[in-house]
This record gives C-alpha cells, structure tokens and sequence, in this order.
C-alpha cells in the first residue's frame, strides 16, 4: 500500500513538474515569438516614421517651392544664351554667374565630366566612375536636349541636399547643370527630416544610424568621402532597389557587428530617378533586445491611454455612427449611406461615372438547403472580393440581401468591363472551391449603368443599372450586361 502511495506521490510531483516544465516551454515560446513580433513593430514603427517624414518634406516642397523648377530653366536658358555668344567656357566668370543666378553651375562634357563649374571642388569629376547610373541618364537626357529637374538629391561632396536641373546645349557637346541648395530652403528648414532621424536615433540607443540613400547608393546629407556602401551592402541595397523588398544583412559597424536593413522608398512626388530611394536603418540586435522590455511598457502605457480616449470616443459617437451607416455582416456601407448619397451625380474630366447592380444567382437556395449560416458566410465573402476587386476611390454598398451596389468615379467604359469580369471571376473561383455552394450554381450577375451616358440622378442611373441586370440574368446570369438605350427602363 506505501509502494503504492508512494508511486502515486511520484507520479504526482513527475505530472507537476512535467506541466510545470511545459507551461514554462510555452510561456518562453509566446515570449520569443512576442519579443519577434514586438521588434518588427517598433521597426515598422520607425520606418514608416521616417518614410512619412520624407514625405510631408516632398509634398512640402512641391506645395511651397513650386517657382523654383521655373527659376532654374530661366536661369539655363540664359546660360545657353551666353554660350551662344560664346562657346569657350575658359573666358566665363563662374563665380560672377554664380552670385547673379544664386545657383551653383556645372558644365557636363560628353564624357561625362565636370570640366567647369562656379563650385571649384566638382571640377573633375566623372559620373562614369563614381555615378554610373547618373552617367546613363546624362547620356539619354544630352540626346532630348530637353529642360530636366530633380526634386531632391545629393552634394557629393558636402552632402547637401539639393535640386538639380539638366539641359543640353544645342551641339548637344555639353550639359548645363544647376543646382540650388535646399538647405538654404525656409521650407526644407520647417520639415527637415534629418531632425526626425536625430530624434529616433536619441529615442532608440541600438540605432547607429539611420540613412536616406538616392538611387546612386549615396546617402542625403553625408559627404561621399563620410559614407559608401560596402559592396555587401551595395548588393543588399541593389537588390531592394530592383524587388522593392526589404533586405537585411550582417556587417561591421565601426569595427562592431550590425544589422543593416535596407527599405524601399517609391516617391509619389518626384520622377525619373530621384523617384526611388532606399532607407537604411543600421542597428545592434543585442542592444535591441536589451532595452525592449523598457519601451515595451512605456508603449504599453501610451497605447493604453490612446486606446481607452478612442474606446470612449468609439462607444460615446464613432460607433453608434458607424453601425448606422455600415452593414454589420459584411461590413460594407449600408442602403442608409446610399441613400445619404446627392441625387446628382457627376462625371469629372471627361471620365464617366459607372453604376453596377450586383446580384448572387440562387443565393436563395443557399439559405434553404445550406442555412443562413452557411448563407452569411457567402455573403461576408463576397463582399469582401468586392472590395478587393475594385480602386480606391469606388465606393461599395450592400443594398440589401444578396444585392450589392458599386460607384466607380473617374473610369472608362473598358475599364468598368475589366471590374465586373474580375469581380465574376473572383466570385466564380469563390463558387468552385465551396462544394456545397458549386451544387446550387451560384454565381454572380452585374448590371451597368453609366452618367453621363445614361444619366446624372443616381435613382435613374440604379434604375437602369438594374434593367441590364435583368437582362444579364435573362442571357443565362453569371455575367454582366450594359444598359442600352433601347432597353426600357
């Protein structure tokens, strides 16, 4: 009986430690995995950060210095003009031309080289050997003979971020460059992002630095002599350039082990080259996961703050307003947001404003062979192809039912067939991975109306969108038809 206690005790003490072990192997799993998903946020965190930065400075600059570009082709112009009048760059005064126009000028030969320039420490340089990629451009740009300029760039030798501009002369032998010192800049003063960069690398002591590098690999507002890549870091760097992926790899660090992370960055306000760039974030993960547990709680803290101003806010007025004007299944707006809509409705530029009445062919038959669960999750699905299948700036409803309405602004009639076929397309992939649902036939019919073509009152247009409805159901369903005139609505 004792032997038997005891082995009892045993395998009670085993059976604790056993759980006590595996409860502790599960708590440092969440614990590892957490630590894994806390660190891509806070790196997500400062990335976009830092991309936002950049872009509130772009848009500033193109809200708010929108002469500039203007200025710097008059300024070409009169270079030209000169250069007419005489073509033998060694009898100009530079430095004269520089304090009349404000703005540095480089004389680009066919070899790509500086071989004149008001800024004497250019003199010399080639693109061809520090600039490849900026050498082609100058080769494409000399053979136009057009007026080029950049938004944002790099001094090489300062570091200085600048706007450049390109233009050949008319024997296409030289380029004239200028360019004008953003540094100088009010606006560049008001939103410089390099303060953003200092501030995020004194908030977070495992960031060694943090680089914003042009298209070239050079780095804004650092001398070229300061920072170039390494070419384990050059082939990291490129390779984000051409996937638009985010890399990362291991390498020194002023003779310390580091992460660099490369991040692509796509300009919605500059062009050619200058639209691309590339955020380096140079970091220590050991420090990293030292300090974690310090910025976990502070963020902790914020967040909870935020979240219960926002609960409240939610509870007191957002929500109560947004189920109002949202379908609580699918989430889409409601008939009652629709029916908020102006009766006009207008088409912009030219472009045409489409009205689509969707329809799911024999969802009533899901309902009663399959049940309303079933049904619901048809339905939850469906919208959420819709929303995925057409632009921004569409609108969607679920009208009520299995029927569904979409605005599409600003589209063509080609363009409004290539969105109802995809949205048929989706529904009948949808269809066919469902069994059950495949047995019934469900599929999906659209309706098309168009304003100005067939009016400018959304009730006309819904009207008319739902005759070609009609007639899409009445040549077999599963497809979309157009309202013609003929049709009687």
């Amino acid at each position: 009986m004792n032997n038997l206690r005891f082995k009892f005790l045993v395998g009670i003490v085993v059976l604790f430690i056993l759980t006590s072990a595996l409860i502790a192997i599960i708590n440092y799993i969440h614990l590892k995995e957490q630590t894994k998903e806390e660190n891509a946020l806070i790196l997500n965190r400062i990335e976009q950060t830092i991309i936002d930065s950049i872009e509130t400075y772009e848009k500033a600059i193109q809200l708010l210095d929108t002469n500039t570009a203007t200025t710097m082709q008059k300024n070409t112009e009169k270079i030209i003009a000169l250069y007419k009048e005489n073509p033998n760059f060694d009898e100009w005064d530079f430095q004269k031309l520089f304090h009349e126009l404000g703005m540095h000028i480089y004389i680009i030969n066919e070899e790509n080289v500086i071989t004149h320039s008001s800024y004497q420490k250019d003199i010399g340089l080639d693109f061809r050997q520090c600039c490849q990629k900026l050498a082609s451009i100058l080769d494409e740009r000399r053979k136009s003979g057009e007026f080029y300029h950049d938004a944002m760039d790099i001094e090489q030798q300062t570091g200085d971020v600048k706007k450049f501009s390109y233009m050949a002369t008319p024997d296409k032998k030289y380029i004239i460059e200028l360019s004008y010192n953003l540094n100088d800049n009010k606006v560049f003063n008001a939103f410089n992002f390099f303060h953003t960069i200092e501030e995020l690398k004194s908030l977070y002591p495992y960031i060694h630095g943090i680089n914003v590098l042009n298209f070239g690999g050079l780095a804004l507002g650092t001398p070229i002599s300061e920072r170039r890549l390494t070419d384990k870091e050059r082939e990291a760097f490129e390779k984000t350039l051409k996937s638009k992926k985010t890399e990362e790899i291991t390498g020194d660090w002023k003779g310390k082990q580091a992460t660099f992370r490369y991040i692509y960055y796509d300009s919605i306000f500059n062009e050619d080259q200058t639209q691309n760039k590339i955020v380096e974030i140079i970091y220590d993960k050991k420090l990293w996961s030292a300090h974690l547990d310090e910025y976990r709680k502070m963020f902790v803290i914020q967040i909870l703050i935020i979240i219960s101003f926002i609960l409240v806010l939610s509870f007191a007025v957002a929500r109560p307003m947004y189920l109002a004007y949202h379908d609580r299944l699918t989430g889409l707006a409601n008939r009652s947001a629709y029916e908020d809509l102006l009766s006009s409705v207008k088409a912009k530029n030219g472009m045409k404003t489409a009205f689509l009445m969707i329809d799911l062919d024999y969802f009533k038959e899901v309902n009663d062979e399959l049940g309303h669960q079933e049904g619901d999750i048809v339905l939850k699905q469906v919208a959420e192809i819709i929303r995925s299948a057409i632009p921004k700036n569409a609108l969607a409803y679920r009208y009520g039912g299995d029927e569904f309405v979409v605005i599409l602004n600003s589209i063509t009639i080609e363009e409004t067939e290539k969105v109802a076929c995809n949205i048929i397309a989706k529904i009948n992939d949808f269809v066919e991975q469902n069994e059950d649902v495949k047995n019934l036939g469900v599929s999906a019919s659209i309706g098309i109306s168009f304003c100005p073509d067939n009016g400018n009152n959304k009730n006309l247009l819904y009207e008319k969108a739902d005759v070609a409805l009609y007639e899409a159901k009445k040549k077999g369903k599963g497809q979309y038809a157009i309202f013609q005139n003929n049709q009687s609505s």
